[in-house]
């Protein structure tokens, strides 16, 4: 639900409306926050509900016991997340690193600490997680206040309170965008689970969504470069800027993924043993190679057409795409040829890729087909309805620009 403030943040940075990133941010505080106590049942009530889906009752016991433990890391999301699309929308990305850097050495040595040295087992993994997370919202809001983000924070304000129900609406539909995604993969290992041989079957789409996993991480550094941008740019009235930014970044990107590509390619007889000792599993990830290559290849450009989408405000428009594409096609697809037809593993990530592939076409298609003057046009609007009005700077046909002029209301 944070992700809606690198549409907004970036609009308004680019439209130079610095002074409404704060309320924006103050309002996604209170939208995050409320969304925390809305789940709280689920954390309160975790052992029950997870009896009730079958769980053992050893585990559901302790994840229930757990999941106490864990409601401060609940709250912390909820202000960290507004907290870093605020200062990504600035560039202000080293500063967030210095802040989780530090946050990592001390959760390191806190772990060590609790879970080692005083052997307080689960409730001295969740105190150091806890207090590791506190400090990163902490450190990022000190150097908020200490006057490192001049014009974008000038205290809180009641505005934070106006126009809650759009606000949320375009949260909600953030939140919807990427959990349809991230959980796309999830269901992979549920349908894995229901194959012939489920324990290799799961092992291997395992060792398969991990190694995807780390290469999007990268790419993730692609989305929400080009969101910034392209948000910056529509704020800022320049729309050509923004059409440049997207080719460059999709270029770039298309590069890295044709490298991990042929590493896998080069290495499908022995890319799978740092993860398994088992030859089977081993085998079954070998054989493929050549469709998860394919799949690497398109976490190199998905992640970036969906920062496009983040950055232009296309949050419901991407959410209808993600739910046709993986959860009409992509994962009755692999249950159909993973079960039915018994390809195995091989069937359940081909259908698997066949919705990202599909949803890739489907946004290179919208990104093609987009009218970015109006989109930039949209942008002004947007930001006029929340918080101000402004003149930005225009392009014309021939590149040019015409006279800035900023009129804050």
């Amino acid at each position: 639900m944070g992700s809606a403030l690198e549409t907004l943040c970036g609009q308004a940075y680019g439209a130079k409306q610095l002074h409404m990133l704060g309320v924006y941010m103050q309002r996604s505080w209170v939208i995050l926050n409320v969304m925390c106590i809305v789940l709280l049942p689920i954390y309160i009530f975790a052992t029950p509900i997870l009896k009730f889906f079958g769980q053992k009752e050893d585990i559901a016991e302790l994840a229930g016991k757990f999941s106490l433990y864990m409601i401060p890391q609940l709250f912390a999301y909820g202000l960290n997340f507004p907290l870093q699309k605020f200062l990504q929308a600035q560039s202000k990305v080293m500063a967030m690193a210095w802040v989780s850097g530090i946050a990592l050495l001390f959760h390191i040595f806190l772990s060590w600490l609790l879970i080692v040295q005083f052997k307080l087992g689960l409730p001295g993994a969740a105190a150091s997680l806890n207090i590791s997370w506190w400090i990163v919202v902490l450190g990022q809001f000190a150097y908020v206040v200490m006057g490192y983000c001049p014009g974008a924070w000038t205290g809180f304000s009641w505005s934070a309170f106006r126009d809650l129900g759009a606000f949320a609406r375009l949260s909600i539909a953030s939140a919807i965008m990427l959990c349809l995604e991230f959980w796309y993969l999830m269901f992979l290992i549920v349908l894995a689970g229901r194959l012939k041989n489920a324990e290799v079957a799961v092992a291997a789409i395992s060792i398969c969504t991990n190694l995807s996993g780390w290469e999007f991480m990268i790419f993730l550094g692609f989305n929400a470069a080009i969101s910034v941008r392209i948000s910056n740019e529509l704020g800022a009235g320049r729309p050509r800027a923004a059409k440049f930014s997207i080719l460059v970044v999709v270029m770039s990107s298309a590069l890295v993924g044709i490298v991990f590509m042929a590493l896998v390619l080069a290495l499908r007889k022995v890319y799978a043993l740092p993860f398994t000792n088992s030859r089977d599993v081993a085998d079954i990830v070998s054989d493929l190679a050549v469709i998860f290559s394919f799949t690497l290849l398109l976490n190199s450009v998905q992640p970036v057409l969906t920062g496009v989408a983040v950055g232009a405000g296309w949050q419901w428009l991407v959410a209808y795409v993600n739910v046709g594409c993986y959860y009409i096609v992509g994962l009755p697809l692999g249950f159909l040829l993973g079960s039915k037809l018994n390809m195995g593993v091989k069937g359940v990530w081909i259908g698997m890729v066949s919705g990202m592939g599909l949803q890739t076409l489907i946004l290179t298609g919208i990104t093609l087909g987009t009218n970015w003057n109006k989109e930039a046009m949209m942008a002004k609007s947007r930001i006029t309805k929340w918080g101000g009005s402004v003149e930005p700077q225009w392009e014309t046909q021939n590149g040019n620009s015409s006279k800035k002029r900023d009129v804050v209301v």
